[in-house]
């Protein structure tokens, strides 16, 4: 589980650079490296390499979602500046 984790945390903080998609991609990513690396951290029986491992992918997954969230915000931000921008 901890391996999936910190797969999906690294793939979101990848996708959050990568064009078009990217943005998408890095908002499902960074939910279920966030999900998968909080399931993995409450194994209270796990030794504490695995926890926190499970913690850096909490993190990771975070900074990946927080970096897609932005260039939504980001977008957004820019397709009304253009919509004031035009005429009618």
């Amino acid at each position: 589980m901890v391996r999936l984790a910190l797969v999906l945390a690294f793939g979101a903080a990848l996708a959050a650079g990568l064009p078009a998609p990217g943005l998408y991609i890095a908002l499902g990513l960074g939910i279920a490296a966030i999900g998968c690396g909080l399931v993995a951290f409450g194994q209270r029986e796990a030794p504490g390499a695995v926890r926190i491992a499970a913690a850096a992918a909490v993190t990771v997954g975070t900074i990946g979602l927080l970096l897609g969230a932005t260039r939504v915000v980001i977008a957004i931000a820019a397709i009304d500046r253009i919509d004031s921008i035009l005429p009618g």
